[in-house]
């Protein structure tokens, strides 16, 4: 499975999310993430990833887990993944587009859901209020709809 990571910067009522701009996921909004690489872990992954991917440094001490899901895609099991997901409230630079993204700051009343992953809905308006969470989804060949949800919350 592989093992992977997505980060959410937060300011004040806003949260950062990015366009994805080409390859897994394109065209939806997200945070900034992706796959561990070699013997990296995963908060090292997080790390890398938002350098690359807005050109934003971020230390591992300031990552807050906020969520661990397992995803399914019955269609492409070689998609199959788990992924940390952070909050980090502390960063140096501006976030800037890249290949790979577009960023831009929402409030949290205006989450662009409708643009996003469809397991994100279940979720992260929940996290946003605090909760923490671990779980499962499970995708069909629409990977715009879930055949199951089994998440739950953590303390």
């Amino acid at each position: 499975m592989i093992q992977a990571t997505t980060c959410l910067l937060r300011k004040e009522n806003q949260i950062l999310l990015a366009m994805k701009k080409r390859g897994f996921g394109v065209d939806k909004w997200n945070g900034v993430g992706g796959k561990s690489q070699g013997n990296e872990s995963i908060e090292k992954t997080a790390v890398r990833e938002v350098k690359e991917e807005i050109k934003v440094d971020i230390d591992i001490k300031d990552l807050e887990k906020v969520a661990t899901f397992k995803f399914y895609f019955s269609h492409k099991p070689k998609w199959n993944m788990e992924v940390r997901f952070y909050f980090c409230y502390k960063w140096q630079g501006e976030p800037q587009e890249t290949e790979e993204m577009r960023p831009q700051w929402f409030n949290l009343v205006d989450i662009p859901y409708k643009e996003m992953w469809i397991d994100d809905i279940h979720w992260l308006p929940q996290v946003l209020k605090g909760e923490r969470f671990e779980g499962e989804f499970y995708f069909n060949e629409d990977i715009n709809k879930l055949d199951k949800i089994d998440i739950h919350p953590v303390k």
